[in-house]
Formats: structure tokens, C-alpha cells, sequence
């Protein structure tokens, strides 16, 4: 068993993570600014309030805690945000990426999963995608990942910095029992803006309906957060057994459209999402679902927790619950 620092483990998947990694015998050290994550995420004493770009500090983290590796999610990931403010979005994701990096180098922890996204393809084509399609960020966000994917090819390359890249699709649901649950603000993710709209009856936008799928909506992988959390303790046990660097998608392999989330929703919650019909979003593509063969070949990983209406109640029971994890 190891210690994993975990940066931004307060946030919404790191939090699962890092309840994997305890549930799996690792030691679990906190690292999170709180700018965007929740402290009554982490359990007492495990978290150290830091911002990534003080390298220092980073430093004498991984030092006094006696570091084994590192799985990192600290990051800005709101895409609309992205586009108005790219430089903050650069100086976060991408400078605080390098802090940690270079602190890593200094202390001689030399393995890292980095939390990745499809983002990084872009508005493609293809579908399902898989992990040669060619880089084509269509915003600051993407961009940002691709940036830190490429690093860490440089740092694997010259300084054997190890690192798996994973890059997943549509995270959701949450991790019965663990009292975690999805806090952003403002919230982004389909699932829970639908049950919000089925619980106040005030409509969810659905982003045009005229796309060439079966229903007119967009289709999107949608992945369960603790099938997700489960691939990242699989990917850091990797590197720790001498795997070598890799990236990796994570997602089920199928994808499902707008209107059966909203059916979804519709059965599990008793009731109606109302909703209403925008334009659609510049740069949304009309499928969008992973091929995610490889993680299964060189991890052994697989989604398990694929059926659309136990996502949406675990979501659902999840936020009546309070965190006590």
C-alpha cells in the first residue's frame, strides 16, 4: 500500500477518489485551495490547504508526507468560463500543473495520474473516439489539458517523470453511502441540472434538437464518478508496480442522448423535468462517446455501473444526503 497525495480532493471526483483509495488500503493526503472545493469533503486531519502554484509549500508537502505518488485533479473546468477568462485558465491549470511538477522532480516522486478529458479532442467527427484521434481543443479549458498532456510527455521523456493521462467523458452519479454528492457553482452537468428542474419545476435549457441522431439531441458517455475513481487507483497502482506512461479514455462505450436522461430522470424521480428547447451550443458535436478498449486491455478496467436509471437515483439519493465521509 502507498500514500497518494491527492490535489484537489475536495472537489467532486477527487473527493470519490480519494474515498476509493482509503476503501482500497492506501494512505490519502488532501492537497486543495478550498477556491472551488468543500473542506466537510475530507475527512479530519487528512487535508492540507494549499494553493499548487506555492511550489514550495507543495514541496515540503510531498516531503514531510513521504509521498509515493501523486493523482492529480486540481483544475479549473468550467468551459464557458474558459472563453471569457483564458489567461486565468492557463495560469491555474497550467502553472499550477508545473508547480507540482517541478516539486515532484525536487523530492523524487517520480509517478503521476493526471485527470484528463475528451475535451482535449475537440468537436470531432468520429465516434466512438479513441485515444490517437488527434488533439483539436476547441477552448481555453481543452487547451489547457492538452498543455499538461504534452508536459508531461516532455517530462516523461527527459526527467522519467512517469505519468497515465486519463481522459474521461461525462462524469455523473455518486457513490452511494459515502455522503459525497455534486456541488459546483454554477452547476454545468446534465443529470443533476435535470433533476433540479424536476424538483422546482423551473425547465432546463436542452441545447437544440435538431441534431442528426435518433431523437434530434446530443448523445454523450456517461460515466459513473465511482467507475472513474476505481480506473485512477488502478492507474496509480500501475505506475507504482514500473508500468510505463500512457494516456487512456474513460467511459462506457455508450452513449445515451439528452431526451433519455430526461426520461431517466422522469422514471427515478417520480416526475416531470420541464424543459425548453435553445439554440444549439457552438461546437457541440452530435455523439460524442469513448472507445475504451485500451484501459481495459492495459488496466483491466471497465465500467460497471452503466445503466442510466441507477445513475440518475444515486445522483438523486445523494443529494439528500449531507457529506459526513
Amino acid at each position: 500500500m502507498a500514500k497518494i497525495l491527492v490535489t484537489g480532493g475536495a472537489g467532486y471526483i477527487g473527493s470519490h477518489a480519494r474515498h476509493f483509495l482509503e476503501k482500497s488500503g492506501h494512505t490519502v493526503v488532501v492537497l486543495d485551495n478550498l477556491e472551488r472545493g468543500h473542506a466537510d469533503a475530507v475527512p479530519r486531519g487528512m487535508l492540507r490547504q494549499m494553493d499548487l502554484r506555492d511550489t514550495a509549500g507543495v514541496k515540503k508537502v510531498l516531503r514531510d508526507e513521504k509521498v509515493d505518488a501523486v493523482i492529480h485533479f486540481a483544475a479549473y473546468a468550467y468551459v464557458g468560463e474558459s472563453t471569457e477568462k483564458p489567461e486565468m485558465y492557463f495560469a491555474n491549470n497550467v502553472g499550477g500543473s508545473l508547480s507540482l511538477f517541478e516539486a515532484m522532480l525536487e523530492t523524487g516522486v517520480k509517478y503521476v495520474v493526471f485527470s484528463s478529458t475528451c475535451a482535449t479532442y475537440g468537436a470531432v467527427d468520429k465516434s466512438p473516439i479513441t485515444e490517437d484521434q488527434p488533439f483539436a481543443p476547441i477552448n481555453p479549458y481543452g487547451e489547457s489539458k492538452v498543455m499538461v498532456e504534452k508536459i508531461l510527455e516532455w517530462l516523461d521523456r527527459f526527467r522519467e517523470l512517469r505519468s497515465v493521462r486519463l481522459r474521461y467523458f461525462n462524469a455523473c452519479g455518486c457513490e452511494p453511502g459515502s455522503g459525497l454528492r455534486e456541488r459546483h457553482d454554477p452547476e454545468t452537468h446534465l443529470i443533476p441540472l435535470v433533476l433540479r428542474a424536476a424538483q422546482t419545476g423551473v425547465p432546463v435549457t436542452v441545447f437544440g434538437n435538431d441534431y442528426p441522431t435518433p431523437d434530434g439531441t446530443c448523445i454523450r458517455d456517461y460515466i459513473h464518478v465511482s467507475d472513474l475513481a476505481e480506473a485512477h487507483i488502478l492507474a496509480v497502482e500501475y505506475l507504482l508496480k514500473g508500468g510505463r506512461s500512457d494516456s487512456f479514455n474513460l467511459g462506457t462505450g455508450r452513449g445515451h442522448s439528452v431526451k433519455e436522461v430526461l426520461s431517466a430522470v422522469e422514471r427515478v424521480s417520480g416526475r416531470i423535468p420541464p424543459h425548453r428547447i435553445g439554440l444549439r451550443r457552438e461546437g457541440d458535436p452530435p455523439n460524442l462517446v469513448a472507445d475504451a478498449g485500451k484501459v481495459q486491455r492495459e488496466l483491466g478496467w471497465r465500467a460497471t455501473r452503466t445503466d442510466l436509471d441507477g445513475i440518475v437515483r444515486d445522483a438523486l439519493s445523494s443529494q439528500s444526503s449531507s457529506v459526513n465521509s
